[in-house]
């Protein structure tokens, strides 16, 4: 059955049409509405499959504002989360970075953490489900293994040495003695049913304890997690959550352009030296079971004042060879530029969410094939359109149309289309949108 044919629920239609309209993009129901992006999505799932296996990957998406970009990571995120991935994300911000000495590294850690999500809670806070779920597998695993009724001591024995071979292989990482003592810290709580407990060693995951004294005090471990190493920390969760059978962890970090905003040049550094950090680490194989995704705007990367190819070291690894250009990407190096959707896949897209319109307000879609290609006509028509129109700005006047021919059956599509109004509007929010772009990277 064609995927515009298909019934649509209607709490999924509300929710994509909604954010859609409002300029952002729905955490469900991506599926309906997914065109293109063949190339880029080839090459980001053979990553997921280097990482299941036990590798790590970095990449950079980068697209203008509207581009895709976030649209593609949220793609990415639902489809790995199906695949048995574990998933943290985060917005960057002026509060929240990668490095900060006010904390700002340790607010981004935060974040991911709060968001850790996975196929059975996608919204995210999902670190107690994984944690319970890795000793009830184990419990169960252990059963099945030796046969032993769970009131039996002996079982207990066994549960407890398999905890402690998963644990065990932990102590070999980077803080991982005190990550496997925390861990088993919670397991004992668990048996215990000792809430207080269970409740500090999850503070602690959530990196929530400012002070190693508190740290010690409460649980017996000198160390806390802070903005040097919260990445760490990570990589420790990504190992740990392939004992816990899950397939492995992905980062996701958008709008890197906060970076690139900050006003001291010397923090600008240290963000792009952590960037490097990560970068080193994935590269040389020091991590596994890891992926990580950044996100951001052609000037927030190859901008060489202020932009991440500032940092020389940084540019000289990533900046494209000789053969890149005019259309031709490298789909296996670290950036991956978005090109823009052509308008023979913008009229697909906007022909499956005239159906999902319909679908949601129950009412037949009458839009004809030429109808849609005359709006993608006019929006593509508009002057510099090859160089500034962006899916969310198509996304955004389709479904206004739609709305409106909705509410008003006495208007015509051709009417509408064929105004004046519409096209001088589109023109100004375009060429008003580009210009506060443009002023942004020159102040």
């Amino acid at each position: 059955m064609p995927e515009q044919q298909r019934r649509i629920p209607r709490r999924i239609a509300q929710t994509v049409i909604n954010s859609l309209k409002g300029g952002v993009v729905p955490r469900i129901g991506l599926p309906y509405i997914t065109v293109g992006r063949t190339a880029e999505i080839k090459a980001l799932l053979h990553d997921v499959d280097i990482v299941a296996d036990g590798g790590a990957s970095f990449r950079f998406i980068v697209g203008r504002y509207g581009s895709g970009k976030s649209f593609l990571l949220q793609s990415l995120r639902n489809y790995v989360m199906d695949h048995g991935f574990v998933v943290v994300d985060a917005d960057l911000s002026p509060n929240r970075r990668l490095h900060g000495t006010a904390g700002q590294g340790l607010a981004t850690y935060r974040e991911l953490v709060a968001n850790l999500a996975t196929k059975t809670k996608p919204e995210g806070g999902a670190l107690v489900l994984v944690l319970d779920r890795w000793i009830s597998s184990v419990q169960q695993q252990t059963a099945q293994e030796t046969g032993l009724d769970p009131s039996d001591p002996a079982f207990t024995q066994a549960v407890d040495k398999k905890i402690g071979e998963t644990i065990g292989s932990l102590d070999e990482l980077v803080h991982g003695f005190d990550f496997a003592q925390l861990l088993e810290k919670y397991y004992r709580a668990s048996l215990a049913d000792d809430k207080a407990t269970k409740s500090a060693v999850l503070k602690w995951f959530r990196g929530e304890y400012e002070r190693k004294t508190d740290a010690k005090n409460e649980l017996g471990v000198s160390v806390i997690i802070s903005d040097d190493d919260w990445y760490d920390y990570l990589k420790l969760f990504a190992v740990f959550f392939r004992q816990a059978g899950y397939a492995g962890l992905y980062i996701m970090i958008d709008e890197l352009v906060n970076l690139s905003k900050i006003p001291n040049a010397i923090s600008r550094q240290y963000n792009y030296e952590k960037i490097l950090a990560i970068y080193n680490d994935v590269l040389q194989g020091k991590a596994r079971y890891l992926g990580v995704l950044m996100c951001g705007t052609p000037q927030a990367v190859e901008d060489k004042r202020r932009g991440v190819f500032s940092y020389e070291a940084l540019r000289s690894r990533l900046a494209s060879g000789r053969f890149s250009g005019d259309g031709r990407h490298d789909m296996a190096a670290p950036l991956i530029y978005l090109e823009p959707l052509s308008a023979e896949e913008m009229t697909v897209l906007v022909g499956k969410l005239a159906q999902m319109h319909a679908s949601l307000f129950q009412y037949e879609q009458t839009l004809t094939d030429e109808d849609l290609a005359k709006f993608i006509q006019i929006e593509y028509g508009r002057i510099g359109a090859d160089h500034t129109i962006t899916p969310r700005e198509v996304i955004r006047d389709f479904i206004e149309l739609l709305d409106i021919l909705q509410q008003h059956p006495n208007m015509s599509v051709s009417g509408l289309l064929g105004s004046q109004e519409f096209t001088y509007a589109q023109s100004d929010v375009v060429s008003n949108k580009t210009t506060e772009e443009f002023a942004e990277f020159t102040i």
